[in-house]
């Protein structure tokens, strides 16, 4: 690869994760209103699915190949990024109106995931097969409530809302979803080599360029919903991600080949829990995030950055 392909692959990889998040959201924003199902729950399921499939790729990849050294550190920066920059971002294109429903069931189940890796985690610093399976098990237990609460919560259809047909909906969910996949890859690979060209270290490389792009899907779909004024599933995208991130990615991670934890990884989930108290905090006061708001919590991820770069 030379400089001049690292450029293209940057530019191609951006095109396509802002046209797939395009396509991705029409599609998911078209069955919620089809099978009458709350935006929200689409974007806890279905959107959170499809924007966390590069960090379940790269955690099964790397089980299967016994290198998973670092699949806890990129899942908990993924969450950390996902909840301050991807949430935060939205927030300054909408405000972000919160169901009083999520902030007392999904927000603190997304909380308690991040408390039990820590102590799945911490006391034995291992995150073994049975941990693996513990994770694996709750994920289903969370995806039959998201099931129950979509039958419950159906909603009467607005007449005048433009709906796609089913196959139109299928296409634009898969092929938005490939899309922001590819993307994200190309992204990463040109922005790596042009990085690596400029005499980055990898470890920096790895802690900036890789965790934001793996993130990218979240960041982009959920600024895309936000702009749509899909705001439920903007924040259902990147709750969502975070509780799949934990109980299905390393879940799977864990169940094929046994995680080593170290201290580092300790000190991040505490962060990650406290930072996620805070946004809990700032939506409980008002049911919304508003502009500044976002602005504060995507100051909080640099001040983050500059310490997990120099520590």
């Amino acid at each position: 690869m030379n400089l001049l392909t690292a450029l293209l692959l940057l530019v191609l990889g951006f095109v396509l994760l802002i046209k797939g998040a395009d396509f991705f959201v029409d599609g998911a924003s078209s069955v919620a209103k089809k099978f009458r199902i709350p935006s929200i729950i689409i974007g806890f399921t279905i959107v959170a699915m499809g924007t966390s499939l590069p960090e379940c790729a790269v955690s099964v990849t790397a089980s299967l190949a016994n290198n998973n050294a670092l699949a806890i550190s990129n899942v908990v920066g993924s969450n950390i990024f996902n909840l301050m920059v991807v949430c935060g971002a939205s927030a300054i294109f909408a405000p972000l109106a919160i169901q009083k429903s999520t902030l007392l069931k999904e927000f603190p189940f997304s909380i308690f995931c991040a408390l039990l890796l820590l102590v799945l985690g911490y006391t034995s610093f291992n995150l073994g097969r049975m941990e693996g399976i513990v994770l694996l098990v709750l994920f289903l237990v969370y995806l039959l409530w998201m099931i129950f609460s979509a039958l419950k919560n159906r909603q009467e259809i607005d007449e005048d809302v433009n709906i796609l047909p089913t196959w139109k909906c299928l296409l634009f969910i898969i092929g938005g979803a490939i899309a922001i996949k590819y993307g994200g890859d190309f992204v990463v690979d040109g922005a790596s080599f042009i990085a690596t060209k400029m005499g980055f270290s990898q470890n920096l490389i790895g802690l900036t360029i890789v965790a934001l792009g793996t993130s990218l899907p979240e960041l982009v779909t959920s600024i895309v919903a936000a702009r749509k004024n899909e705001v439920d599933m903007a924040l259902g995208n990147a709750i969502g991600s975070n509780i799949f991130n934990i109980l299905l990615v390393l879940g799977v991670a864990g169940a094929i080949s046994p995680v080593a934890f170290i201290m580092e990884n300790v000190i991040d989930i505490i962060l990650l829990t406290i930072m996620s108290s805070y946004v809990w905090i700032l939506a409980w006061t008002k049911n919304h995030i508003n502009k500044i708001e976002g602005i504060s919590m995507i100051a909080i991820y640099v001040i983050y950055l500059i310490y997990i770069c120099i520590r």
